[in-house]
């Protein structure tokens, strides 16, 4: 049952019972204002205080009703919470704060304004749903419970904003939060526990002469050092919070700046939390691109020790291109990743290992990080640890794994409000789509993943998702767009892509831009990509660096020689995609050099691997250019693949299916002859035929 709060003529009654007879009239009508006709709050507020105080003869404190009065009347209610329930209440008490600053325990009465006759307007206090997430994740409290808070009617939410219906329950719940930012009850300092929160606590009432020593003595010196401690933590978790807030759904460099400002204000204080601010920082400008703001953020952590040292030193000479100096400290993060249940450590593990190349490490560290985290239901992490692992699968070339990694971090993304996480596993979609030949999925990811990341400046999902759409032009052969869209990716420079995946596509550009007769452009690539490689941080890259060479190859016994290499170097690379992609690659150089029957070994096994890869775009291609040999190993195409053309496409194929020339479909669309044959050989590659015979016959069958 939810009561009326009394008028204040009730109100006066029952402060004038026998407690009432010593509160003085000055003084009960503060008292009155105050409880704003809270009932069980007067009654324990004049318990509470001195008698000199309610006879007036004392000075009173600022607030007659303190935050020790509030945590008596609600204690019962706060305590009988769920643990979880109970500190992400006192999460949101905190995110509402004041309208002048965050909330501070027993400030000025001036912070409840009032609404009427004692009244207070809690609408002056509110935040915004995912500001008050953000605090929740910075301070590793799970969120599940918001919607039963909101159901028991504890929190109000109106479309983005949360707000408390009682204000009296809001400072309750602020106190639990506010201690818990090191301080024990009776003001004491606490040593650094971490940022887990408590229930209300009672802290001792000082005797008036005690607390104007206080005041005096903060007049002269300033706050005690405990004070200023615990100041320095609850502003570094501020930061913390804006930091997570951008991180979700903001510019991620703001996110890095929020980050590192906390990593100074928490500093010794709350080493685990100043740490954690660190490679937040790190993240957040490894997710902008910015080599320099990395470099920046691992520089703020001089002091550090045992594996959080490692993981300092192996990335800034990672970052730095010197990765004989990477290698040691790194592997032994990995190595330490093993023993590790904290999610966050087994994050900074899995990072480890994909610098270093472990796909598979990479993959299994990320894995154990997604079973803790569900295990202690700490969904604000589900996203990040799902980005991670959807990467490591990409990089391992399975293709399945990283879409299914993908589409549930894409959900937890959607569910904890963090926008700039679905534009990665968005991209992710948009590669996985691309390499399944699902042409206009690949382009609807793609198109959320810029829509998002380009104005928050998150150059790895751009990247990732211009990759994408690169590698489905590639896949429907349509080589000159994809060698158009990937040039500036591998290109250095802040125009460039972004510097952890430029080297990656070096091998994508090269195919696009030797079919479509860039080849100075790919034999540049090809040298840089060969320098690069010859660091060891990619397990395929000499496999596929092989490859290169043998596409730039002028002779063919060259070319021959460079695809057996590749090959042997896949045995042991673990990417079947990417050895799939050789054999096709040498296929197709075999059946140019007019040698069929050789053609159609490596062809018939690349189209095995491209379909237990769910790889029909390739398959696709594969199945054309068997044909191509006189195999009958591939399949006819469907009339309805007629649908999967551009409009334009379209136009072309049904005019040359009807016998028009190029020349003649040219004049008839206002194009000229060689962007017909261009749009020709794309319908081609697209429905896997040779020639126009096989168009006007499949042409015809749509028909009907």
């Amino acid at each position: 049952m939810r009561l009326e709060r009394l008028a204040r003529p009730a109100a006066r009654a029952l402060l004038a019972g026998p407690e009432g007879l010593r509160v003085g009239g000055a003084v009960a009508e503060r008292l009155l204002d105050e409880a704003a006709g809270h009932p069980g709050v007067l009654a324990e507020a004049v318990r509470r205080l001195p008698p000199a105080v309610l006879a007036g003869t004392a000075p009173a404190p600022v607030r007659l009703v303190g935050d020790d009065t509030l945590a008596a009347v609600y204690g019962r209610l706060l305590g009988a919470l769920p643990a979880d329930g109970r500190r992400l209440l006192g999460v949101v008490a905190r995110a509402c704060g004041t309208p002048d600053g965050p909330y501070e325990p027993d400030g000025p009465c001036a912070a409840d304004p009032p609404d009427g006759p004692g009244g207070v307007r809690e609408e002056a206090y509110r935040t915004e749903v995912g500001t008050a997430l953000a605090l929740a994740r910075s301070l590793r409290v799970p969120v599940e419970a918001l919607d039963g808070l909101v159901a028991a009617g504890l929190l109000r939410r109106r479309g983005d904003e949360l707000a408390f219906p009682d204000p009296f329950l809001r400072r309750a719940a602020g106190v639990g939060a506010v201690r818990g930012d090191g301080a024990q009850p009776g003001g004491h300092p606490a040593e650094p526990t971490g940022p887990a929160l408590c229930g209300p606590s009672l802290p001792a009432v000082p005797s008036l002469p005690d607390a104007r020593h206080e005041r005096h003595r903060a007049d002269r010196l300033g706050p005690p050092p405990a004070v200023r401690a615990r100041s320095g933590a609850a502003r570094g978790r501020e930061l913390l919070a804006r930091g997570f807030a951008a991180l979700a759904g903001g510019p991620v460099m703001d996110a890095h700046e929020s980050f590192a400002q906390a990593a100074k204000a928490l500093g010794d204080r709350c080493p685990a939390e100043a740490a954690d601010a660190r490679f937040l920082a790190m993240e957040a400008a490894w997710a902008a691109g910015d080599v320099d703001a990395c470099l920046a953020a691992l520089d703020l952590a001089p002091a550090a020790r045992g594996t959080e040292r490692a993981f300092a030193e192996g990335l800034r000479a990672a970052l730095t291109i010197r990765p004989d100096r990477a290698r040691t400290p790194l592997a032994r993060v990995v190595a330490g990743g093993a023993g590790r249940e904290e999610p966050r450590l087994l994050l900074r593990a899995g990072a480890a290992a994909l610098v270093l190349g472990d796909v598979a490490a990479a993959a299994r560290l990320h894995g154990r990080a997604l079973a803790r985290a569900r295990a202690e239901r700490r969904a604000s992490l589900l996203p990040r640890i799902l980005e991670h692992l959807a990467y490591a699968e990409l990089r391992a070339g399975r293709y399945s794994r990283a879409g299914h990694a993908a589409r549930e971090g894409l959900r937890a993304a959607r569910a904890t409000g963090q926008p700039n996480s679905a534009a990665h596993q968005h991209a992710v979609l948009a590669l996985v789509a691309s390499v399944t030949g699902d042409g206009p999925a690949a382009a609807g990811h793609a198109e959320r993943a810029l829509a998002i990341g380009r104005p928050h400046g998150l150059a790895q999902a751009v990247t990732l998702a211009e990759w994408a759409l690169a590698r489905a032009d590639s896949g429907a052969g349509l080589a000159e767009r994809a060698a158009a869209r990937l040039a500036p990716l591998v290109g250095p420079g802040p125009r460039g892509g972004h510097f952890a995946l430029r080297m990656l596509a070096v091998p994508c550009f090269v195919e696009a831009a030797v079919a479509s007769g860039q080849e100075a452009e790919a034999r540049a690539a090809t040298e840089e990509y060969a320098r690069w490689a010859a660091y060891g941080l990619d397990r395929p890259a000499p496999a596929q660096l092989a490859r290169c060479r043998a596409l730039l190859a002028p002779r063919g016994e060259e070319a021959r020689r460079w695809f057996g290499e590749a090959l042997r170097c896949h045995e042991g690379s673990g990417n079947d995609f990417e050895r799939a992609r050789t054999l096709f690659a040498y296929g197709v150089r075999l059946r140019r050099l007019r040698r069929p029957g050789e053609a159609r070994g490596p062809l018939r096994d690349a189209l095995v691997a491209f379909e237990r890869a769910a790889a029909e775009g390739w398959a696709r291609q594969a199945r054309a250019e068997l044909r191509a040999t006189g195999a009958a190993g591939g399949r006819a195409p469907e009339p309805a693949a007629l649908a999967s053309l551009t409009p334009q496409q379209q136009r072309i194929a049904r005019l040359v299916a009807d016998g028009a020339t190029n020349r003649e479909v040219a004049a008839r669309l206002s194009l000229s002859p060689r962007t017909v044959d261009h749009h020709l050989r794309g319908v081609y590659a697209r429905l896997q035929l040779r020639s126009r015979v096989e168009l006007s016959a499949l042409v015809a069958e749509a028909r009907g």
